[in-house]
């Protein structure tokens, strides 16, 4: 059995790796350049590779390809191999079939990371073996080639469930939908849609969907569409009699006709956002059978995620907050919601077809000064230039941290919120947010 992979970064070379040890011919082969740590690891192991470029004759003749999510379907390469009948399939597909383990797979528009973390704290504080991949960490394929863990958490875009065909999560959820990504769906929302629930496609009675029962995309989805798994709605302004939600500052989730509480205030996580994230992953731990206590103990515990509303620094009494893995308006909703005290809010960046009248109502109530970080402008000072007093662009995060500092008074909050992509002046979302973090050391 040939197995191509497409793409050397981590799912890549996790992939070709599990392959070779599954007894597959594996050939690697990227468009880009690979990084020598990744080189390293393919030579070492005896696995053929190929950079900046893709060579058809060594390609075209594979049985199965794991595509990277990153690599669009309209890819010249990628057509040519669906044209030819031959599977292309992203790194879960290939690797679930090698392990016996759970998985709870969580995909969403926002929120899928703090989730997915949030998650995996409650399961290994429980002591359970239990890995976390997709999205975040190490690879999945290359974990299950190691063969460690009972269970995985999965962080799973929608990229990465669009190249599923049997996959499937023992438990799975859904934490909210919101256009994201939609160049990469024909700029058709519903084909977004049906790629996150693709999740829960293959699911049985035997699996459950945890999902957020106040989104109306999903609501929506699931009065037309079936699903077999059993449903666990959660909720901010709902009850239920199984599911979790809400009620006089408490968290109640009931899952079988167990019961557990828990006061809102005692849960480390700040924000409406966040109970939710709190809800989703406390009904896992529930379905895991995992003790009260540990539940009660690890959700007052959890330090957050980097980059998601991360408290940087105090400076004379301004506080800085990198959320820059806002790269969408529904991120920086939440972000501007959670919000107690004048921001002064830095935006921009690579804009995925942003709508911002969504924001108006927030930016009117708590933004004092918007500063525009990102190579074009236009759309954010349009929405937004007759409603804040002050509105300045900037070409560098020094120069926006700095500005920030100019504009603020005591008690105000400088908040990194993109709400777009960083690809025109930062690596990504992580380089951007250390940026403004070593920006917020220096002042």
């Amino acid at each position: 059995m040939r197995l191509v992979v497409l793409g050397g970064g981590e799912s890549g070379v996790g992939t070709a790796i599990l392959g070779k040890q599954k007894g597959y011919d594996v050939f690697v082969s990227d468009f880009g350049k690979i990084k020598d740590s990744y080189k390293e690891v393919l030579i070492n192991k005896g696995i053929e590779w190929e950079e900046e470029k893709h060579t058809e004759s060594q390609i075209l003749n594979a049985d199965v390809v794991m595509k990277s999510p990153g690599i669009p379907e309209k890819a010249p390469i990628v057509k040519k191999l669906i044209e030819k009948g031959i599977p292309v399939i992203s790194e879960i597909e290939f690797a679930a079939p090698f392990t016996k383990a759970v998985t709870i797979g969580i995909t969403g528009s926002n929120g899928k990371t703090t989730t997915t973390m949030l998650t995996y704290h409650l399961l290994q504080s429980a002591g359970l073996k239990v890995g976390l991949a997709g999205n975040i960490g190490k690879s999945f394929a290359e974990q299950v080639a190691e063969d460690k863990y009972d269970s995985y958490v999965l962080e799973l875009s929608s990229f990465q469930l669009d190249g599923i065909i049997n996959y499937k999560p023992h438990i799975a959820i859904i934490t909210n939908i919101s256009p994201d990504h939609l160049d990469r769906y024909d700029y058709k929302y519903e084909n977004y849609i049906d790629s996150k629930f693709r999740i829960t496609m293959n699911q049985t009675e035997e699996d459950y969907l945890i999902y957020d029962a106040d989104d109306e995309t999903i609501s929506n989805w699931l009065q037309n569409n079936k699903t077999r798994a059993k449903l666990i709605p959660f909720s901010l302004t709902k009850t239920f009699e199984e599911g979790a939600f809400i009620k006089n500052n408490t968290m109640e989730v009931t899952i079988n006709q167990e019961e557990f509480k828990m006061e809102t205030e005692s849960i480390a996580l700040e924000g409406k956002h966040n109970l939710k994230n709190a809800m989703a992953a406390t009904s896992v731990a529930k379905l895991m059978q995992i003790r009260k206590a540990t539940i009660r103990e690890s959700l007052s515990n959890f330090q957050g995620v980097e980059h998601r509303l991360e408290k940087v620094l105090k400076i004379q009494n301004v506080q800085y907050i990198n959320d820059s893995k806002a790269t969408n308006v529904n991120a920086t909703f939440f972000a501007l919601d959670s919000m107690n005290t004048p921001t002064v809010w830095i935006v921009g960046g690579v804009d995925k077809g942003n709508d911002y009248n969504e924001l108006m109502a927030l930016v009117r109530e708590k933004v004092k000064a918007i500063i525009c970080l990102g190579v074009d402008n236009g759309k954010i000072i349009d929405a937004f230039g007759n409603v804040v007093d002050m509105m300045i662009e900037v070409q560098s995060m020094r120069e926006a941290v700095i500005m920030a500092q100019r504009l603020t008074e005591k008690g105000d909050t400088v908040l990194l919120s993109p709400a777009c992509a960083s690809f025109d002046l930062f690596e990504n979302y992580e380089d951007r947010g250390r940026q403004f973090k070593e920006a917020v050391q220096n002042l």
